[in-house]
């Protein structure tokens, strides 16, 4: 009992911080304004981007703190020797890398179309009991680019084909995306219901399947 009483205690009191995840590149920001718990591991806030941001979690990914690389390294390991080393994101928590307001770090998603993410730290506030082991999307903008779709210059190309209907490329097009695709649609409440789906403090690859699936409503 005493073990589980230091243990919400030492939950309920961390600083949360306001971070703020740009996706660089794009023809329109996309962005998110989100509140975690400081003592939030990389590994957690992984899964958080994924739903946040709209991913789907079907590529390796990576943080990038100065010159340090963090990631699941029971997926992405250095191959060589003359590859930098890959740290293991679950060990290493928000308020430990990036102890002051205003630093920032790198999520690059997919190493094909290489999305890179620049994370902020916007500012610290107050523990709150009630945020503990939770995020919570703030704001935000845009629609997350679809999985697959070349980077910033491919999705580019392809808004531009799905505006132009006259474009050789629109049918076949709108027939990969297999659903209507809204560059501008943003939805606050729907992010904010999948994010307290993750659990805290470590979320597993079947549990975060599982919330974008439904996240997605995609069913196998």
């Amino acid at each position: 009992m005493k073990a589980k009483t230091k243990t919400a205690a030492a939950k309920s009191s961390a600083t949360l911080f306001q971070l703020e995840i740009t996706l660089l590149n794009m023809p329109s920001p996309v962005w998110r304004r989100l509140q975690v718990p400081g003592n939030a591991n990389l590994g957690w806030l992984h899964a958080v981007i994924q739903v946040a941001m709209g991913w789907t979690n079907s590529h390796l990914h990576q943080f990038v703190v100065g010159e340090r690389y963090y990631s699941d390294t029971n997926n992405h390991y250095a191959e060589f020797e003359s590859d930098p080393e890959i740290l293991e994101a679950s060990k290493f928590t928000l308020e430990k890398l990036l102890p002051l307001p205003q630093a920032q770090l790198m999520y690059i998603y997919d190493f094909g179309d290489t999305w890179e993410h620049l994370i902020s730290v916007e500012k610290h506030l107050p523990a709150d009991a009630a945020k503990a082991g939770t995020a919570l999307c703030l704001d935000g903008a845009c629609a997350c680019p679809p999985e697959d779709c070349g980077g910033p210059s491919g999705y580019e190309e392809l808004l531009k084909v799905l505006k132009n209907r006259r474009h050789p490329e629109h049918k076949s097009m709108k027939e990969w995306l297999g659903r209507p695709f809204d560059a501008k649609a943003f939805d606050i409440a729907e992010t904010n219901k999948w994010l307290s789906q993750l659990k805290w403090p470590k979320v597993t690859e079947g549990h975060l399947r599982k919330v974008l699936m439904a996240r997605d409503d995609y069913h196998e």
